[in-house]
């Protein structure tokens, strides 16, 4: 049995000062967690000598990233009306809380830390989309029987998961088993922060292309400019 809204809050808090933040995406508007004591969790992590990896043990799954927004914006236009989604990587899981808002009949949404699926059941509870998605833990470098008990997807998107090397060629055996013969899979990652290979390791399954989508932020009066890589990843044709 799936635990309630208020009872995932309670072992969030156990953990994390929390509050629900307004987030407009066009003409969707969302409430998304956001962690008060940050910092302060931080300081402990590190005062426990807890950061071995910073990408891995830092919680970045909890900041609303850009290139989610992005790709979630982007995912309307490949006619999602009645189509199933598995997002990789979901952290709060705001590609999947976009996503939901566009017609998916269906979507599974996935990351490999606990903690990050706690917030994303949380925010899709706190927003009334429990109907059209489903949280699961998933580790694509530990394949388990559960993978093939997965289901074939029409769409597999990620944002800012490219950017980690040793993911790439299960990311690519993942999605060449479980993607729809007519199914596209999406990456969303700042081009700061791209891996110049990916394509090439593609190839041997997909047909790869590429394209740039540039944003502008907004933090107090500093305006920032981001460019963000698509990738977007087909069957070959047989």
């Amino acid at each position: 049995m799936h635990e309630d809204e208020a009872a995932l809050l309670e072992r969030i808090r156990a953990q994390f000062t929390v509050h629900f933040e307004p987030l407009a995406i066009d003409d969707i508007s969302l409430q998304v967690l956001a962690i008060d004591n940050m910092q302060e969790h931080i300081d402990k992590l590190l005062a426990r000598h807890s950061v071995k990896n910073p990408l891995r043990d830092l919680p970045l799954w909890a900041k609303v990233w850009p290139g989610s927004l992005v790709l979630g914006r982007l995912l309307r236009k490949y006619e999602p009306n009645g189509k199933t989604m598995l997002e990789l990587g979901c952290g709060m899981g705001l590609v999947s809380l976009i996503a939901a808002h566009y017609g998916f009949s269906h979507i599974d949404c996935t990351d490999v830390n606990e903690q990050a699926l706690l917030f994303a059941r949380a925010n899709i509870l706190h927003n009334g989309l429990d109907d059209r998605i489903t949280v699961s833990q998933l580790d694509l470098q530990v394949p388990t029987p559960n993978h093939a008990d997965r289901p074939i997807y029409d769409i597999i998107a990620a944002s800012e998961l490219l950017y980690l090397p040793e993911l790439h060629t299960p990311i690519l055996k993942f999605a060449a088993a479980h993607l729809a013969p007519s199914g596209l899979a999406l990456f969303c990652t700042d081009r700061a922060r791209r891996q110049k290979d990916f394509p090439k390791k593609a190839a041997k399954y997909f047909n790869c292309q590429e394209g740039n989508i540039g944003i502008k932020t907004k933090d107090g009066d500093t305006v920032e400019r981001h460019v963000y890589g698509i990738t977007i990843l087909k069957r070959n044709a047989s």
